[in-house]
């Protein structure tokens, strides 16, 4: 793999695995919507090529004047709470999904990975592998598992190899400020109590450098088409990462937990990732200690606490 395309390239993710292939010496062409607020967070690098197009635009995207050897395609549009049950704005990442396709053969990829979902899979107790039935029950899930098994039947027509990458919990420096981590630490940073649920399900944390790792390593090295889970494969209780994300702030700290129960059955997160490490050959490395430090300490630069 020498030369690559990305869409999502400033997405939690996709900044992993450019830095990733900068490390690698990998060339990268790097989709990003027009007038991203995020440009500014894609590195600095000979290595790296930015081309400012929008996802609804990619049918109309400029004849490349030469062949890349893998089409990463991690953009999804309408993400933001309103929109994510939408039947009527998530069909249309699906059909961005098939343009990426169509695109990666006019630019002589002979693999395309798209980013998938745990979404797909629904509300589920046990542990979750590639072969777990999907059963998505909300539109964003649902766009998912089509994208992905629509641009997998693309791609068998166009006789390029297709890896479908369901992404489970990522966590890291661009974490969304809506997750429970980005709560905790703010919380913790203004030296305010965090308050949480009882915190009993199951969960699979993975860092983003692991993540753009795994995908990194499925460009390099998937020689057949499949579905992967992009998970640590170390499912805890929800408690104890609070409670360590906690101990990175001293005694001072206040944690809250709730007494009660949830009302409905509280589902968690198990990923079953011995597929990946199979046939991909990556474990991820980078523990949740390390992985929670580095984002307190990013925070901490962002918000001016030290």
């Amino acid at each position: 793999m020498k030369r690559i395309v990305v869409t999502g390239a400033t997405s939690m993710i996709g900044m992993a695995l450019i830095q990733e292939c900068i490390e690698n010496h990998v060339e990268v062409l790097a989709i990003i919507r027009k007038n991203s607020v995020h440009l500014g967070r894609l590195p600095k690098s000979e290595l790296l090529h930015i081309c400012e197009w929008n996802l609804d635009e990619l049918n109309a995207f400029p004849e490349p004047s030469e062949a890349y050897d893998v089409f990463y395609h991690l953009a999804w549009d309408y993400t933001s709470k309103e929109y994510r049950d939408s039947p009527l704005f998530q069909e249309k990442n699906i059909k961005y999904t098939l343009e990426a396709v169509k695109l990666a053969v006019q630019m002589g990829c002979q693999k395309f990975i798209g980013a998938g979902s745990q979404a797909e899979y629904g509300k589920l107790v046990q542990a979750i592998s590639p072969d777990t039935p999907v059963n998505p029950d909300t539109a964003y899930g649902i766009a998912k598992y089509a994208a992905g098994r629509l641009s997998e039947k693309l791609c068998s027509q166009y006789s390029i190899c297709h890896i479908w990458g369901r992404i489970f919990s990522v966590y890291g420096r661009y974490d969304n400020e809506n997750t429970m981590l980005s709560y905790g630490i703010n919380q913790f940073l203004k030296g305010e109590p965090a308050r949480f649920s009882k915190a009993t399900q199951m969960w699979d944390y993975l860092h983003e450098r692991d993540a753009g790792k795994m995908f990194f390593q499925m460009g390099q090295y998937g020689e057949k088409s499949g579905v992967y889970c992009i998970a640590s494969g170390e499912a805890r209780p929800l408690k104890e990462f609070i409670l360590q994300m906690k101990e990175c702030f001293g005694q001072e700290a206040v944690c809250e937990f709730a007494n009660k129960p949830h009302s409905e059955e509280v589902y968690g997160i198990q990923a079953d990732i011995s597929t990946f490490v199979k046939e991909i050959g990556y474990r991820p490395q980078v523990s949740f200690q390390e992985g929670i430090q580095d984002m307190i300490q990013y925070k901490r630069q962002v918000l001016g606490g030290e």
